[in-house]
């Protein structure tokens, strides 16, 4: 945006404002305390509109209300400087769609494209024309409540889906009636906070915060992200909303990105309980002069502004700086010439479209874990199905952060599902007591558990120090699995769970996390085989609370665990537990099978010089359809370089491809590998990202556990 078609409004502007109603850009207000501590500032709000001192409001939705508070302040202010409407669109509007970290199950952009298409048209269409998301923060700590709002511990499978989840929610025009800007959050390294308890310190090198953090908010910005929001932690020692190195030096700078920086919930004023600042004005002074642009319902920056000016403690051209930023995003969406809403346009209720859209999205979401013997998919034909368990009859399947559609809207319980699913079936119930399920399940020819987290236990937060299933519903699997009648359970959660020893006992399980509105019909659909899951796990299940860290992407140590030397004693192990992940990153099963061939290359060898002048290889992989349906699979490609400079992960996914294959086909998926795929940032603050000479091992198959291997020689 900088040195476009709004250059010249925007420096008149500009010279026309005096220094509070620059400061009042600077600044937006909440219209309730929904999101954060303390209460509303409505007041506040309406009284800064009219005076021109305020910039943006958040939490106000519906076309009336916002038309009625955007008059105040274009028709009211000296200026006419309209307001820009902000809120937490996380994964729908009205119609909310599967959490996005079961959306990244899906390994498939489109299925993150399509719920930001639908939700920015609800969005817009009542007033909103600024959503904060995607939420890009990868993470290895299944404790921290808000890994439910990511897309996972991977950067690649991030950084793909971010670029969609932008593409769905912008397009190319973002004064269209259909499109909201987006915010890339949280800028950085949020999902490394320890011990998973939220808003806690990250302390990350430089090489992991480029290498891990970084990338995915790269991509985000190159897809032109109109908006940037700062993250709670510290990153090494320095808070996020104070950080001149990551929010002027590697966003503004060295990308080049010309948007928005604003604070998270009353994140400025939090810099005083960091440590950082001694009080509201230092506060002020830190968060602006590091890059930061606007100002989150705390009011430092406006409170404080004037007087720093005149101190000369913060500058002109940086205060110019961020009202220009803000303006030329109001240029861009429309708000100058168009600041109002279509009332009469306004939608009201989730379509029959946008429904299907949901349903779609979220069995495509859904990973089967484990299928032994059979179980699934069920015969729509059963006499008589048994639906047990805690949210069998749930109707709250919303997941954390769901937008105001989970207030008017409930989801689709299950149990109702299944009936319209077996319309000729007996289909009996029973809740959370486990003498009634076990009389449910003894009385049916097959039955479903439905067991895992209330979607309140997720989201931000909501930090467990056990991750893993709520009392009561280990015990109530037991029990069915006892009655010796076939059973499939399915887990509703916002995070991955330590499983134990009950897995052992469950011939059938299916991740279908917090799937949305439509949840139990999307649940149906694949219990009953409608729908074949395809989807694949985009973070790690560990087996135990006290395995955490464990993630795919990790770095070898010097001495590795050799599960051909169990008994070696002087390795990196753990005496009391198994080596390795409960279930893998990538894993996920289908109703039929699939074998995929040995990677191939259409050159052994590459020179680095090549490589930085932008040539690539390319990775040919066959996959084949041996079972007896129709299913997806998801090839998947990683790389390792067993010799570098700066120890690298044993594997990184750098490429994933899902395909629908009838029975018998094959189809060849293709890869593209360049620079960026086969080198790496090492710890230069300044950013230094090399490609070293040496062997490349590739890995291609259906999960990080892939054992098919092809070797480059990069010269």
């Amino acid at each position: 945006m900088l040195g476009g078609p709004y250059e010249d409004k925007v420096k008149d502007l500009l010279d026309r404002m005096t220094i509070e109603e620059k400061l009042g850009q600077l600044q937006q207000l909440t219209w309730t305390g929904d999101t954060g501590p303390g209460g509303g500032q409505t007041e506040e709000v309406e009284r800064a509109a009219r005076a021109g001192l305020l910039g943006s409001v958040l939490n106000l939705h519906g076309a009336a209300h916002t038309n009625t508070l955007q008059r105040m302040a274009v028709e009211e202010s000296r200026l006419g400087i309209p307001l820009l409407f902000g809120f937490d669109v996380i994964h729908g509007f009205w119609t909310t769609f599967p959490i996005p970290l079961a959306q990244a199950s899906s390994f498939d952009p489109a299925v993150v494209e399509r719920d930001a298409e639908v939700s920015a048209r609800e969005t817009r269409s009542n007033g909103v024309r600024w959503t904060f998301s995607p939420m890009m923060d990868v993470t290895h700590e299944p404790r921290w409540g808000r890994i439910a709002e990511s897309c996972g511990e991977d950067p690649y499978l991030n950084a793909v889906l971010a670029v969609a989840k932008v593409r769905g929610y912008q397009g190319d025009d973002l004064t269209a009636d259909d499109k909201v800007a987006a915010c890339a959050k949280h800028f950085v390294a949020y999902g490394g906070a320890e011990g998973g308890r939220d808003y806690n310190t990250v302390d990350v090198s430089e090489q992991r915060l480029r290498n891990l953090y970084l990338p995915p908010f790269r991509a985000a910005v190159d897809a032109g992200v109109a908006t940037v929001m700062a993250a709670f932690n510290t990153v090494s020692g320095v808070p996020a909303h104070g950080n001149p190195h990551t929010m002027t030096g590697i966003l503004k700078e060295e990308w080049g990105f010309d948007g928005v920086i604003v604070s998270d919930y009353t994140g400025v004023e939090e810099l005083i309980a960091h440590g950082y600042a001694e009080d509201g004005a230092d506060a002020a002074r830190l968060a602006l002069m590091a890059g930061l642009d606007m100002e989150m319902v705390s009011t430092n920056i406006a409170a404080h502004g004037k007087r720093l000016l005149a101190d000369g403690r913060i500058t002109e051209d940086r205060l110019d700086d961020a009202v220009a930023r803000i303006l030329r995003l109001k240029f861009a969406l429309g708000l100058f010439d168009d600041p109002y809403t279509d009332e009469s346009a306004a939608v009201d209720v989730p379509t029959p479209q946008a429904r299907e859209a949901a349903r779609q999205t979220a069995a495509r979401s859904m990973v089967l874990m484990k299928n032994d013997g059979g179980v699934l998919p069920l015969d729509a034909g059963a006499g008589s199905i048994a639906v047990v368990g805690p949210f069998a009859d749930h109707t709250d399947l919303h997941g954390t952060w769901a937008g105001p559609g989970c207030r008017r809207f409930p989801t689709v319980s299950i149990l109702d599902a299944v009936r319209a699913a077996a319309p000729a079936a007996k289909v009996v119930h029973a809740g959370a007591d486990v003498a009634q399920a076990v009389a449910a399940a003894e009385s049916a020819e097959v039955t479903v558990v439905v067991i895992g987290e209330e979607p309140e236990l997720s989201g931000e937060a909501a930090v467990r120090s056990d991750i893993s299933l709520p009392d009561g519903q280990e015990e109530l699997i037991a029990a069915v699995a006892a009655t010796g009648k076939p059973f499939a359970v399915v887990l509703v959660n916002g995070r991955p769970l330590t499983i134990g020893n009950w897995l052992d006992s469950v011939p059938a399980l299916l991740e279908a996390w917090h799937p949305g509105i439509e949840a139990g019909n999307a649940i149906a659909d694949v219990l009953f085989g409608a729908v074949n899951p395809g989807g694949k796990l985009p973070v790690t299940f560990p087996r135990a609370v006290g395995q955490i860290p464990v993630y795919y992407n990790r770095e070898s140590t010097g001495r590795p665990y050799d599960p051909a030397h169990d008994d070696e004693k002087y390795v990196s192990k753990y005496l009391d537990l198994a080596d390795g992940p409960q279930f893998a990153f990538g894993h996920g099963l289908s109703y039929t099978t699939f074998a995929t061939g040995e990677p191939q290359l259409d050159r052994q060898s590459v020179t680095v010089d090549e490589l930085e002048h932008g040539e690539c290889v390319e990775v040919r992989v066959d996959v084949t359809n041996t079972g007896e349906l129709t299913g997806d699979e998801v090839v998947q490609l990683y790389v390792h370089d067993p010799v570098a400079s700066i120890a690298q992960p044993v594997r990184r996914l750098r490429g994933f491809r899902r395909v629908t294959l009838e029975p018998g086909q094959t189809t060849q998926v293709r890869f593209t590998l360049g620079a960026e795929d086969l080198g790496f940032w090492t710890n230069d603050q300044a950013g230094h990202f090399t490609v070293e000479a040496g062997r490349i091992d590739l890995y291609a198959g259906t999960s990080s556990l892939a054992e098919a291997r092809c070797t480059l020689t990069v010269g």
